[in-house]
Protein backbone atom coordinates (compact mmCIF):
# COMPACT_ATOMS: atom_id res chain seq x y z
CA UNK A 1 0.00 0.00 0.00
CA UNK A 2 1.39 3.39 -1.21
CA UNK A 3 1.24 6.04 1.79
CA UNK A 4 2.02 9.41 0.71
CA UNK A 5 -0.34 12.37 -0.20
CA UNK A 6 -0.75 15.84 -2.33
CA UNK A 7 1.41 17.43 0.11
CA UNK A 8 4.34 14.81 -0.40
CA UNK A 9 3.87 15.62 -4.09
CA UNK A 10 4.07 19.20 -3.65
CA UNK A 11 6.93 18.71 -1.81
CA UNK A 12 8.49 16.38 -4.49
CA UNK A 13 8.17 19.71 -7.34
CA UNK A 14 9.52 22.00 -4.42
CA UNK A 15 12.62 20.18 -4.07
CA UNK A 16 13.39 19.07 -7.14
CA UNK A 17 12.67 23.35 -8.51
CA UNK A 18 15.85 24.22 -6.33
CA UNK A 19 17.53 23.02 -9.71
CA UNK A 20 19.26 19.67 -8.32
CA UNK A 21 19.35 16.36 -9.95
CA UNK A 22 18.79 13.91 -6.85
CA UNK A 23 18.27 10.09 -7.16
CA UNK A 24 14.81 8.65 -6.23
CA UNK A 25 16.40 7.27 -2.43
CA UNK A 26 17.73 10.80 -1.70
CA UNK A 27 14.41 12.45 -2.92
CA UNK A 28 12.16 9.87 -1.02
CA UNK A 29 14.36 11.06 2.42
CA UNK A 30 13.39 14.57 1.53
CA UNK A 31 10.04 14.58 1.25
CA UNK A 32 9.55 11.60 3.94
CA UNK A 33 8.16 8.94 1.98
CA UNK A 34 9.17 5.23 1.67
CA UNK A 35 11.02 4.05 -1.51
CA UNK A 36 7.62 2.89 -3.26
CA UNK A 37 5.52 5.37 -2.72
CA UNK A 38 8.43 7.74 -4.00
CA UNK A 39 8.43 5.38 -7.40
CA UNK A 40 4.46 6.07 -7.42
CA UNK A 41 5.00 10.14 -7.05
CA UNK A 42 7.86 9.52 -9.63
CA UNK A 43 5.73 7.61 -12.18
CA UNK A 44 2.87 10.10 -11.58
CA UNK A 45 5.43 13.43 -12.14
CA UNK A 46 6.81 11.62 -15.03
CA UNK A 47 3.48 10.84 -17.14
CA UNK A 48 2.36 14.19 -16.54
CA UNK A 49 5.93 15.52 -18.06
CA UNK A 50 6.93 17.83 -14.92
CA UNK A 51 9.97 15.35 -14.37
CA UNK A 52 13.00 13.87 -16.21
CA UNK A 53 14.72 10.59 -15.08
CA UNK A 54 17.99 9.91 -16.42
CA UNK A 55 20.65 7.59 -15.50
CA UNK A 56 22.16 11.14 -13.07
CA UNK A 57 18.98 11.33 -11.32
CA UNK A 58 16.02 13.27 -11.41
CA UNK A 59 15.00 16.65 -12.63
CA UNK A 60 12.29 19.10 -12.67
CA UNK A 61 10.61 20.19 -16.33
CA UNK A 62 9.29 23.52 -17.04
CA UNK A 63 6.14 22.29 -17.29
CA UNK A 64 7.00 21.27 -13.90
CA UNK A 65 8.09 24.60 -12.63
CA UNK A 66 5.10 26.39 -14.26
CA UNK A 67 3.04 24.06 -12.60
CA UNK A 68 4.39 24.77 -9.14
CA UNK A 69 3.92 28.33 -9.74
CA UNK A 70 0.52 27.94 -10.20
CA UNK A 71 -0.12 26.94 -6.85
CA UNK A 72 -0.56 30.02 -4.00
CA UNK A 73 2.00 28.02 -1.80
CA UNK A 74 5.48 29.24 -1.24
CA UNK A 75 7.49 28.06 1.49
CA UNK A 76 9.08 30.22 4.11
CA UNK A 77 11.97 30.29 5.84
CA UNK A 78 10.38 31.78 9.56
CA UNK A 79 10.13 30.19 12.86
CA UNK A 80 8.30 31.24 15.68
CA UNK A 81 9.05 28.97 18.60
CA UNK A 82 7.32 30.33 20.80
CA UNK A 83 3.91 29.46 19.63
CA UNK A 84 4.39 26.84 17.59
CA UNK A 85 4.64 23.31 19.20
CA UNK A 86 7.60 20.93 17.76
CA UNK A 87 11.11 20.78 17.50
CA UNK A 88 11.18 21.33 14.07
CA UNK A 89 8.97 23.45 12.05
CA UNK A 90 8.34 25.13 8.20
CA UNK A 91 5.89 27.41 7.56
CA UNK A 92 4.41 28.40 4.27
CA UNK A 93 2.16 31.32 2.82
CA UNK A 94 -0.27 30.52 0.90
CA UNK A 95 -1.78 33.37 -1.19
CA UNK A 96 -4.74 34.89 -1.41
CA UNK A 97 -7.31 32.89 1.12
CA UNK A 98 -7.10 34.67 4.41
CA UNK A 99 -11.07 34.88 4.39
CA UNK A 100 -11.00 31.19 4.36
CA UNK A 101 -9.69 30.98 7.98
CA UNK A 102 -11.95 31.45 11.18
CA UNK A 103 -10.12 30.57 14.22
CA UNK A 104 -7.22 28.76 13.03
CA UNK A 105 -8.70 25.25 14.52
CA UNK A 106 -9.05 23.77 11.08
CA UNK A 107 -5.38 24.34 10.31
CA UNK A 108 -4.33 22.46 13.84
CA UNK A 109 -6.26 19.82 13.50
CA UNK A 110 -4.97 19.15 9.58
CA UNK A 111 -1.97 18.85 11.39
CA UNK A 112 -2.45 17.07 13.88
CA UNK A 113 -4.04 14.63 11.56
CA UNK A 114 -1.04 14.82 9.18
CA UNK A 115 1.36 13.06 12.58
CA UNK A 116 2.57 16.67 13.73
CA UNK A 117 2.10 18.56 16.70
CA UNK A 118 0.22 20.72 15.01
CA UNK A 119 -0.39 24.36 12.94
CA UNK A 120 0.10 27.46 14.09
CA UNK A 121 -2.19 29.91 11.40
CA UNK A 122 -1.04 33.75 10.85
CA UNK A 123 -2.96 36.39 9.53
CA UNK A 124 -3.54 40.07 9.33
CA UNK A 125 -6.57 41.50 10.38
CA UNK A 126 -7.30 44.92 10.65
CA UNK A 127 -3.52 45.86 9.80
CA UNK A 128 -2.51 43.97 12.63
CA UNK A 129 -0.29 40.43 12.62
CA UNK A 130 -3.05 38.02 14.49
CA UNK A 131 -2.56 34.38 15.68
CA UNK A 132 -6.37 33.76 15.22
CA UNK A 133 -9.06 33.74 16.98
CA UNK A 134 -7.37 36.86 18.91
CA UNK A 135 -3.64 37.15 19.49
CA UNK A 136 -1.77 40.16 18.35
CA UNK A 137 1.62 39.26 17.48
CA UNK A 138 1.93 43.42 16.74
CA UNK A 139 1.36 44.06 20.14
CA UNK A 140 3.25 40.96 22.00
CA UNK A 141 6.17 40.36 20.42
CA UNK A 142 6.63 43.27 17.89
CA UNK A 143 10.12 42.14 17.07
CA UNK A 144 8.72 38.72 15.63
CA UNK A 145 6.09 40.69 14.20
CA UNK A 146 8.24 42.61 12.11
CA UNK A 147 10.77 39.45 11.08
CA UNK A 148 7.41 37.65 9.68
CA UNK A 149 6.44 41.09 7.55
CA UNK A 150 9.77 40.76 6.62
CA UNK A 151 10.72 37.26 5.29
CA UNK A 152 7.32 36.55 3.94
CA UNK A 153 5.82 39.75 2.50
CA UNK A 154 2.57 38.48 3.82
CA UNK A 155 -0.86 40.81 2.57
CA UNK A 156 -4.01 40.90 4.21
CA UNK A 157 -5.52 38.24 1.78
CA UNK A 158 -2.97 35.77 2.69
CA UNK A 159 -2.06 33.10 5.64
CA UNK A 160 0.69 31.81 7.06
CA UNK A 161 0.74 28.31 8.40
CA UNK A 162 3.62 27.48 10.53
CA UNK A 163 4.18 23.23 10.89
CA UNK A 164 5.74 21.73 13.66
CA UNK A 165 6.23 18.33 14.54
CA UNK A 166 9.15 16.04 15.89
CA UNK A 167 10.78 15.40 12.21
CA UNK A 168 11.20 18.16 9.58
CA UNK A 169 9.36 15.83 7.04
CA UNK A 170 6.05 15.78 9.22
CA UNK A 171 6.40 19.52 9.58
CA UNK A 172 6.44 20.15 6.00
CA UNK A 173 3.68 17.50 5.45
CA UNK A 174 1.61 19.52 8.15
CA UNK A 175 2.19 22.45 6.92
CA UNK A 176 1.15 21.71 3.40
CA UNK A 177 -1.71 19.55 4.11
CA UNK A 178 -3.02 22.51 6.00
CA UNK A 179 -2.23 25.04 3.24
CA UNK A 180 -4.45 22.70 0.81
CA UNK A 181 -7.13 22.56 3.00
CA UNK A 182 -7.84 26.11 2.53
CA UNK A 183 -8.62 25.47 -1.70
Amino acid sequence: MFRFNDANVYWSLYVLSGGRCMGRKRLASEVGVGEGSMRRIIDTLKEWDFILIKQTGITITKAGLAFLQQIPIRPVDVKVPDSVKGEFQQAVLVLGVADKVKNGMEQRDVGIKAGADGCTTIIIRDGKLMVPPDWNMDKEDPAKAAEIREKTGITPSDVLIIGGADSQCRAVEAAVLAALELF
